[in-house]
């Protein structure tokens, strides 16, 4: 029966203090899926005695075939703890490196996360990748310590080595959690460079500061341990699951210990003296049992011995009588031992109730939320929160209240789309007939049935006298009933079809049917669209994801269905307050992947979700039947919305190219495409194997061992003026001239560009938006490279932490210049731009002796003609790097040296534009454009100057399997591929 009262739900929603909004992360098949079933089984909605068997939260077909997770999926579960009752909203996420998307879309809508680790297995991978995800979204996590039944029946250790064991898997989990917090700390403090002891000008006593900050920090709260309540022991299997907290209740009466005092002795290294009856500390110097083992392991180890093991049913009767658990005969008489031992310890240790317990009391409510994890959801971690504008940073303050007032903007994330097919939403939800609707139907067949009837006698006879006259319908009345036929089959399909509901939590105010809302695309600036507003520029109510143009990042949406999501199945709501998750229905044409609603333009769009796993196994996808072009085309639009980690790629040849994050994730969105999204057969390449290319210095030996005596490149065509490595390019009408020659990068510039990609775009991102928003007077003005005072109030200002950060990476990029050679010293001041994507590993150096423009650790100023088109040069180098000549494959270690850029007099180009826009015709096109593709194909031509070279990716995992098949198993992993 299920448990769910709508008016209790609604009453709970409201009130924040009791709402806990958490999800399960672990590594695969560690059992979170089981321990979601056992959850969902408290509240009535599957048996208790299904759970790990019917997966409920895994709906997708695929994912109960395969026995693994594949989708973040959520359920409203209400929990009473004493006289209190709590809104559980409970997020099942993945545990295949695969999908590590999905887990990031559920960590970002919670507050508290249940860690899951599989104790015979112990910390993987993806234990590892979950623990940092749920430290980078500022959420609260407890320890599940599961499957605790392999150590006894499996691997069979005795108690006290079980509890080594677990000792040893607390000290992995916690070894992460101090890494993870030990690394933020560094990376708060970076030091300065000690200064040179021979520096004369510096005074000796000028010491180098050598304290990491460490010392200073509190971490107590930081590690997982039983005495403080935030570990569980579990099966969930078995169904069965304690705290140190149930045994220190059990036991405190019989020995006469205080309660407290025994829950923090029952772990660690403390024993019972059997004479004083008094708990001491120093068990294992002194050979003794320590209380686990004596009071928790032993009892456990008993139980699965007498049940599972020996199959004593009589001692099993007089155990449940001593923990007055009562058996029904039918678990009795069962011929599975397992069924037995499920049914004694769940209701000896329930599992699912131990579990919510801790929850609630550990876990914090939505208004306890942070004022740092406030400050990371509307502000990136290289910008400062007093940069953004005063109207929002005042919202901050609705953040942390968490208020669902009248009067409270409205603030709600969407972190992902997910398909559900139309018939499953509620208003499309077969119900039961009343009375008067069955009376309803009942009088129209009527009405129907006699209007055929009174058709039919209108119908001519044929053929000839007598009785036996057979009538002839006519035409219209054979089709009739294909008609309804083929209105019934329409309804069907429409039911199948897919609609998408919005994944969100609303933050702050309360979100109702029927209200207008701002739709905020990931690139809404808050600055912006403030000012657009006070100049009077409205948006259009009308306009979709489509409609918008460049520099557009807002719609306006009329909210029309809100759902409770229940896991499998949805349930209308009219209204949801701050600090829920819900669905939100009909936002297909507002919301590409993520996205946040508010009702003021001065929230900013919420920071990206961290991505642990980049797309790299990619296929080309093309209908079997040509006609079905259009039906694959839609399906990759469908299928790009749906998937919060897919890439859908239309090459410049017009091939389509799906990337995904493996081969499991591949598998999933080629069946969805063929079953859910284009419904059509396609024909799918061979997976494409990701490359970069490069070039390297010129070899002095060829192949066969023999020197090489002419390094130079042959010319195609007679060209005299590339005579050398340098490649002359000319704009086509022939106003400016480029020579540009390649270079492989020193290989530790190219290290320091690929770890500081994150850096660089902030950096770049940064004089972006100085630049435009600077004045004409503030651009002839020379300023320092990153001011860290905002002044203006109108520029967003880098932390202090990202200023030290791009200090440090430009000394250490002089440091691997200097090394590098000579011919590199002082290129950290030459570098013109990094790429592709402004972020990349190749440079751009500037070697132009008459062109003094700042590297890229300042905005551009000055009055030289060619600053004009400096975008357009940078451009054709970002283009150049995107794409190389080879295999159209992004180019990696090559430096792109810039020896000459001429233009022509300024007068000269002023007046070929006024020609040309006079004649209106324009033969190569403007003249941004023609300079842009000059350095594109100047730069792929002084790439195939050089030595050129493809490289492959490499793919490093690590392979778990049992001891009896590791040596058989070792020599396919040998063998070449």
């Amino acid at each position: 029966m299920r448990l769910l009262n709508p008016q209790k739900l609604k009453e709970l929603q409201s009130n924040p203090s009791r709402i806990r909004n958490i999800c399960i992360l672990a590594h695969v098949d560690h059992g979170k899926t089981t321990l979601a079933d056992s959850l969902v089984a408290t509240n009535g909605i599957i048996s208790p005695k299904m759970a790990g068997k019917l997966r409920y939260m895994d709906s997708r077909k695929d994912e109960q075939e395969r026995g693994i997770t594949m989708k973040s999926s959520s359920i409203s579960l209400l929990h009473s703890k004493g006289a209190e009752e709590y809104l559980v909203n409970l997020i099942d996420s993945p545990g295949h490196v695969d999908f590590a998307s999905e887990v990031s879309t559920a960590v970002r809508l919670c507050d508290g996360a249940i860690v899951v680790v599989d104790v015979v297995e112990g910390v993987c991978p993806q234990t590892q990748a979950a623990l940092k995800q749920a430290w980078l979204e500022n959420i609260r996590p407890v320890l599940v310590l599961n499957k605790m039944d392999r150590l006894i029946l499996e691997v069979k250790l005795s108690p006290l080595d079980a509890y080594v064991h677990l000792t040893q898997i607390l000290e992995q989990v916690n070894a992460v959690m101090g890494e993870l917090f030990a690394s933020e700390i560094l990376a708060r403090t970076i030091p300065e460079k000690p200064q040179s002891p021979n520096d004369p000008d510096k005074s000796s006593s000028s010491l180098y500061d050598w304290s990491t900050g460490l010392e200073d920090e509190d971490d107590s709260h930081l590690y997982f341990s039983p005495d403080q309540g935030n570990v569980i022991f579990a099966s969930a299997m078995d169904g069965w699951g304690f705290s140190i907290e149930d045994f220190a209740k059990l036991y405190a009466e019989k020995l006469g210990v205080n309660e407290k005092v025994l829950q923090k002795t029952l772990w660690g290294d403390f024993y019972l003296h059997g004479k004083t009856k008094r708990v001491m500390k120093g068990a294992q110097e002194k050979a003794k049992k320590p209380l686990f083992v004596q009071f928790v392991l032993d009892n456990l180890w008993e139980v699965y011995d007498t049940v599972v093991v020996r199959k004593e049913k009589d001692k099993l009767q007089k155990i449940a009588d001593s923990l007055n658990i009562k058996l029904t005969v039918r678990d009795m008489r069962h011929t599975d031992s397992k069924v037995q031992l499920q049914a004694l310890c769940g209701q000896w240790l329930p599992l699912a109730k131990t579990l919510l317990d801790m929850v609630c009391i550990k876990l914090p409510a939505p208004y306890e939320i942070t004022e740092e994890k406030a400050e990371k959801l509307m502000c990136s971690a290289t910008e400062r929160f007093d940069s953004l504008p005063s109207e929002t940073q005042q919202l901050k303050s609705v953040f942390l209240a968490c208020s669902s007032d009248e009067d409270v903007p409205v603030i709600v994330y969407i972190s992902k789309m997910f398909p559900m097919e139309r018939g499953c939403l509620p208003q499309y939800r077969s119900r039961p007939l009343t009375a008067a609707e069955i009376a309803q139907r009942r009088e129209q067949a009527r009405l129907r049935h006699a209007q055929r009837l009174a058709q039919s006698h209108d119908v001519p006879h044929v053929g000839g006298c007598g009785d036996d006259v057979i009538p002839m319908p006519e035409p219209h009345l054979l089709s009739h009933g294909d008609e309804i036929k083929t209105e019934e089959q329409e309804a069907q399909e429409q039911s199948h079809e897919d609609v998408f509901i919005a994944f969100a939590r609303v933050f702050s105010g309360t979100v109702k049917r029927g209200q207008e809302l701002y739709v905020l695309g990931p690139k809404h600036e808050p600055q912006s669209a403030l000012e657009k507003l006070k100049n009077g520029e409205i948006i259009d109510p009308n306009l979709t994801l489509k409609d918008l143009k460049s520099g557009q990042h807002i719609t306006r949406v009329k909210i029309d269905q809100l759902f409770l999501l229940m896991g499998r199945e949805l349930e209308t709501l009219d209204s949801v307050p701050a600090g829920n998750v819900l669905g939100i229905g009909g936002l297909e044409e507002h919301v590409l992947k993520s996205a946040t609603l508010a009702s003021t333009v001065a929230c900013p769009a919420f920071t990206e979700q961290a991505q642990v796993v980049v797309p790299i196994v990619r296929v080309a996808v093309e209908p079997a039947h040509p006609q079905d072009m259009a039906a694959l085309v839609h399906g990759l639009r469908l299928l790009n919305q749906a998937d919060a980690c897919v890439q859908v790629i239309v090459q410049e040849t017009g091939e389509h190219v799906l990337v995904t994050a493996g081969e499991v994730h591949l598998q999933r969105c080629l069946d969805d495409l063929r079953e859910r999204y284009a419904k059509v057969p396609i024909n799918v390449s061979a997976p494409i194997v990701p490359f970069r290319e490069t070039v390297v210095v010129p070899p002095t030996v060829d192949m066969v061992n023999e020197a090489i005596q002419d390094q130079s490149i042959a010319r195609k065509d007679g060209d005299t003026e590339n005579t050398d490595e340098v490649i002359t390019m000319c704009t086509p009408n022939k106003q400016s001239t480029v020579k540009i020659c390649a270079a492989p990068l020193p290989t530790e510039v190219t290290s320091l560009l690929e770890a500081h990609t994150e850096l660089l775009k902030a950096m770049d991102k940064h004089l972006h938006f100085k630049a435009g928003h600077q004045t004409e007077e503030q651009s002839s003005q020379k300023s320092e490279d990153f001011p860290s005072d905002n002044t203006s109030g109108n520029q967003m200002v880098l932390t202090e932490r990202t200023l030290k950060a791009i200090e440090t990476l430009k000394e250490r990029l002089k440091d691997a210049f200097s090394a590098a050679g000579d011919e590199w010293k002082g290129a950290e001041n030459q570098i013109w731009s990094v790429g592709p994507r402004r972020c990349g590993p190749n440079v751009l150096l500037n070697r132009v002796s008459d062109y003094d423009r700042p590297a890229i650790w300042q905005r551009l100023h000055g009055s030289d003609p060619r600053l004009e088109y400096d975008s357009s040069f940078v451009n054709g180098f970002q283009l150049a790097t995107l794409a190389g000549p080879l295999c159209e494959e992004p180019i990696m270690g090559v430096c792109f040296i810039v020896e000459d850029w001429t233009l022509a007099d300024k007068s000269q180009l002023d007046l070929l534009s006024t020609s040309e826009t006079t004649s209106g015709s324009q033969p190569y096109g403007p003249f941004s454009g023609q300079m842009m593709s000059a350095v594109k194909e100047g730069c792929r031509r002084a790439f195939q100057a050089q030595p050129q070279r493809l490289m492959a990716a490499m793919y490093t995992c690590n392979i778990q399997v049992n001891a009896e098949v590791l040596v058989p198993g070792s020599g396919w992993i040998n063998t070449p591929q």
